[in-house]
C-alpha cells in the first residue's frame, strides 16, 4: 500500500494496530509488508531530529508519542540527532535558508534533546529494544565529498528531486534555494543506508512533510544493494526497507497546531512553563479534543471513548484530562498536578492563587505596559498591542480592571506582598516585587 488508502486486509501487528487506532498512519511504502515484519519480531526503526534549538517542540511530540508506542510494542527506536545535517539545514517547509549553528551550540542542543526524549522512551534499561541515540556527524563528517557523489550521488536525479514539493515550492515562488540545502535529501537518505547496514534498521518513521526525503532513503538502499540481492551467493536476503509517515498536526479547521500567540510550544519547562503547557491543551477547540486524547495521552480506550462522548459544559472534563495527561508525560506527575491546581485556581473565580505561577520582579515598581510585555509574562506581542488591550479592559489587577497603560505598580506596602495579574483570556500570574 502506498498513500492514504485504508489497508486491504486487517492489520495483524500490535504496533500498527495501535498506531492506526490513534490516527497516526498517513502514508507508507507498503503497509502490509511492514505489518508482516512487525508481527514477526523486533524491528529496528528510526526517527530523526535536527538539533536546531535547545528544545524539541509540539510539532515533534506526535513522532515521540508514536515512537513510544512502537517501543512499548517491542520494537527498537534508533534516534538520529542530526549534528551534521543541522549544519546544512532542512529546507522542508522553509521559505528561507536556516541560520548556521556552531558545533558547540549543536552539542549543547543534542544533550538537552536527549534528556527530553528520555521521558518518552527508555535508553538504558537493559532490554533488547532499548532506544539508541546517534549523532549523524559520526559518519557524515568523515565521508569524502567526491567519494560520496561518486558512490551515492549517481543514484539521484535532479529531475526527480526538483519534482519533490519541498524544492518545487521554493523554485516556483522564485525563493532562494542554496546548493547546500539541495544536498540535504542525499544526506538524509544516506543516514538510512548507514543504519540499514550497521544496525539492521529497516523502517523509517516521520512526519508527512518528510515523505520525499524518506522515500529517497528507501530508494537508495534498494539501488545500492540491487546487485548484491540478485547475486545467488549473497548472504543478505532480498533487501527490504520501508517508511511510514504520520499526519501533520493540524486543527479541525486545517491550521497547523503547535504555536500560540507567544510562539512555539516548546517542551523545555524553562521555555514554556508547565502551567502554560497545561493551558495550551486546555485551550484546544472542542472538535479537536477527541483526536488529541487519542494521540497525546495513554488513557485506556474505554476512558477516551467516555471523554469523547462528553458535550457542552461537560467537555471541560475532557479538556482537563487531555491537559493533565499530556503535561504528566512531558513534565511529570507532580508538575501536572500543580498545573491543574493552578489552572483551577486562576480560572475558577476563587481567592486562592497559591499554585498559580509567580513572577519575581527585582524592582520596587514598574509601569503596567512594561509588566505585561516582559518575556516571563508575554501577555501581548508588543507595547503597542498591550496599550490598546489595556485600554480595552483586557487586564485586571487583583480582580479590578486596569485601564491606564502608564500606571505605576508599586508593591512596597508590606501588607500587600503580591498582586494577581489577569491579562487577556489565558494569562494568569502572581507578581512579587523586590527592593
Amino acid at each position: 500500500m502506498t498513500g492514504r488508502d485504508q489497508p486491504e486486509t486487517p492489520l495483524v501487528s500490535s504496533a500498527l494496530q495501535n498506531l492506526s487506532a490513534r490516527g497516526l498512519i498517513e502514508q507508507s511504502t507498503d503497509l502490509q509488508a511492514i505489518d508482516a515484519a512487525l508481527a514477526g519480531g523486533m524491528v529496528s526503526f528510526y526517527t530523526g531530529y535536527d538539533p536546531t534549538a535547545p528544545s524539541l517542540h509540539l510539532g515533534h511530540l506526535l513522532t515521540m508519542m508514536a515512537m513510544r508506542q512502537m517501543q512499548r510494542d517491542g520494537h527498537r527506536p534508533i534516534i538520529i540527532i542530526g549534528g551534521a545535517t543541522a549544519m546544512v539545514g532542512d529546507p522542508t517547509g522553509k521559505s528561507e535558508t536556516r541560520k548556521m549553528l556552531s558545533a558547540d551550540t549543536i552539542a549543547a542542543n543534542i544533550a538537552a534533546i536527549r534528556a527530553q526524549l528520555s521521558r518518552f522512551v527508555h535508553f538504558d534499561s537493559g532490554a533488547a529494544n532499548d532506544a539508541i541515540l546517534l549523532d549523524n556527524s559520526a559518519w557524515l563528517m568523515s565521508v569524502g565529498y567526491v567519494e560520496f557523489l561518486r558512490d551515492y550521488g549517481r543514484h539521484f536525479t535532479v529531475n526527480r528531486m526538483i519534482a519533490a514539493k519541498t524544492y518545487r515550492d521554493r523554485l516556483e515562488q522564485e525563493l532562494p534555494l542554496s546548493f547546500l540545502e539541495f544536498n540535504y535529501q542525499l544526506f538524509q537518505a544516506y543516514d538510512f543506508l548507514h543504519l540499514f547496514r550497521t544496525y539492521d534498521c529497516t523502517l523509517q518513521l516521520g512526519g508527512s512533510d518528510q515523505w520525499g526525503n524518506m522515500v529517497a532513503g528507501v530508494e537508495l538502499i534498494r539501488r545500492v544493494f540491487a546487485v548484491e540481492d540478485d547475486d545467488p551467493g549473497s548472504e543478505r536476503p532480498h533487501t527490504v526497507a520501508h517508511c511510514i509517515t504520520y499526519p501533520l498536526l493540524t486543527t479541525s479547521d486545517g491550521k497547523k497546531m503547535g504555536k500560540t500567540e507567544s510562539g512555539a510550544v516548546w517542551l523545555d519547562p524553562e521555555m514554556v512553563s508547565p502551567f502554560d503547557y497545561y493551558q495550551f491543551w486546555v485551550g484546544r477547540a472542542d472538535r479537536d479534543v477527541g483526536r488529541l486524547l487519542d494521540i497525546f495521552t495513554e488513557l485506556p480506550l474505554e476512558a477516551r471513548s467516555r471523554l469523547r462522548a462528553l458535550t457542552g459544559a461537560d467537555l471541560r472534563e475532557a479538556k482537563e484530562a487531555l491537559a493533565y495527561e499530556a503535561t504528566k508525560l512531558c513534565h511529570g506527575e507532580e508538575l501536572a498536578e500543580q498545573s491543574r491546581r493552578a489552572s483551577r485556581q486562576a480560572f475558577g473565580g476563587g481567592g486562592d492563587w497559591s499554585a498559580v505561577p509567580c513572577v519575581e520582579i527585582d524592582a520596587p515598581s514598574i509601569k503596567l505596559v512594561d509588566l505585561v510585555v516582559r518575556p516571563d509574562i508575554a501577555a501581548f506581542k508588543s507595547k503597542r498591542e498591550a496599550r490598546q488591550r489595556i485600554e480595552d479592559g483586557a487586564v485586571r489587577l487583583n480582580g479590578d480592571a486596569a485601564l491606564d497603560p502608564n500606571m505605576s505598580i508599586d508593591l512596597s506596602d508590606p501588607s500587600c506582598p503580591e498582586l494577581r495579574l489577569q491579562a487577556g483570556k489565558k494569562r494568569r500570574f502572581r507578581v512579587r516585587f523586590g527592593a
